[in-house]
């Protein structure tokens, strides 16, 4: 069996709660991906490229563990990419209620396709109540969204970022 877990999402932004899910899933398996996907029900405000590189900029920032990997996925099914990669594992942070059963039937017909078990973990209480798209909304309007973002996160929302970075 692999110790390697999936941590898959729309990271768009990642938030705190995110990074903390990752960070604790690297302290439990050899090796994770993050894997930023497409989510066709959601209109996404920062491209996926970008994603990925605030998600590698925000692990190094915060101290992460060194055996995470940060990719994306925009054909097929998740569990082809846990197939290709060789992991046995999918994790799914989950705020509440309203998440496990949203992600309940997803884990269901992952385990049926593909043998991959969900793990749900819950993030640090701090941050249990941050989504990203509130993230979204608190930054749309001018708000500061400084508790709910690495920093690198929120200098990218505020337009503080290098120009010389593709955005």
């Amino acid at each position: 069996m692999s110790n390697i877990a999936v941590v898959p999402g729309s990271f768009d932004p990642v938030t705190l709660g995110h990074v903390d899910v990752i960070t604790r899933t690297a302290n439990v398996f050899d090796e994770v991906h993050v894997l930023v996907v497409h989510n066709p029900d959601k209109q996404a405000m920062i491209p996926i490229a970008r994603r990925v590189e605030l998600i590698e900029q925000a692990l190094v920032e915060t101290g992460a563990p060194t055996n995470i990997v940060v990719r994306s996925w925009s054909v097929g099914l998740l569990v082809d990419y846990c197939t290709d990669i060789g992991a046995s594992v999918i994790v799914k942070g989950v705020r509440g209620s309203n998440d496990v059963d949203y992600e309940t039937p997803m884990a269901i017909v992952n385990r049926n396709l593909a043998r991959i078990e969900t793990m749900f973990m819950m993030p640090n209480p701090l941050h249990a109540h941050v989504s990203s798209s509130l993230v979204r909304q608190v930054a749309k309007l001018g708000g500061d969204v400084s508790p709910y973002v690495p920093n690198v996160v929120r200098d990218f929302l505020q337009g503080d970022t290098d120009p010389n970075i593709a955005i």
